[in-house]
């Protein structure tokens, strides 16, 4: 595998991982093929002294084959991540840690429910950029955004979903490696949407659960 993806620490970052070099290695082939024959062509049939310009129809077996060839690549790699998408994005597997994220110009909105474990009563404790998570458990995410479409964007856990106004979206992930990792915006979100990171912090059992209490010292 090459180096420059960022370390994957997620548990189904091996599914998006092997989609992509393989959708990755067919481009890139085809890239060198396709620009060899184009410099093969240009010395070929470059311009010559007596040579004239002649009318060609072209292969019509040809066309054909690269007409046909890619759609079936494309019919193959559909299969092939069917049953990483359903996977992913299907459902959300059970899990006692919910968090949500509102997204805005710019930053996020960080909401944790508190010791009743709901969402949107008063022991919700609210934090900017900053998410804490467990290793080793599902966290569900509900995506929401107060202005443009943003994009939630954790790389080293291959997690990219859109948080869009007026809907709330369901996203999930799984760290498998405590560490604290960047969460950038990837939609262009306006003026400021460079500056619009967080971090996200997978802290091992005991740490989060020290960290749980540090919140709710009363819990």
């Amino acid at each position: 595998m090459m180096g420059w993806l960022p370390e994957n620490v997620s548990t189904y970052g091996k599914d998006i991982d092997r989609l992509f070099y393989i959708i990755y290695y067919i481009t890139g082939t085809t890239f060198l093929l396709v620009t060899g024959a184009l410099v093969i062509f240009l010395i070929l049939y470059r311009q010559r002294e007596g040579r004239r310009a002649t009318y060609v129809h072209g292969n019509t077996t040809l066309e054909v084959i690269w007409t046909i060839v890619p759609a079936i690549i494309l019919v193959v790699l559909s299969f092939m991540s069917q049953a990483s998408w359903g996977h992913i994005k299907g459902r959300v597997p059970p899990s006692d840690i919910h968090v949500q994220v509102t997204a805005k110009q710019f930053n996020w909105e960080i909401l944790y429910p508190g010791p009743d474990g709901k969402i949107g009563t008063a022991d919700d404790l609210q934090m900017e950029n900053e998410l804490h998570v467990p290793v080793g458990k599902v966290v569900r995410v509900t995506l929401k955004a107060k202005d443009v479409i943003h994009s939630f964007f954790l790389p080293n856990l291959r997690l990219k979903q859109d948080a869009v106004p007026g809907r709330e979206i369901q996203a999930w992930f799984e760290a498998t490696k405590p560490g604290r990792y960047e969460l950038p915006c990837a939609e262009l979100c306006g003026f400021g949407h460079s500056g619009m990171l967080g971090h996200l912090t997978v802290h091992t059992a005991d740490n989060y659960d020290k960290w749980v209490k540090e919140q709710w010292p009363s819990s």
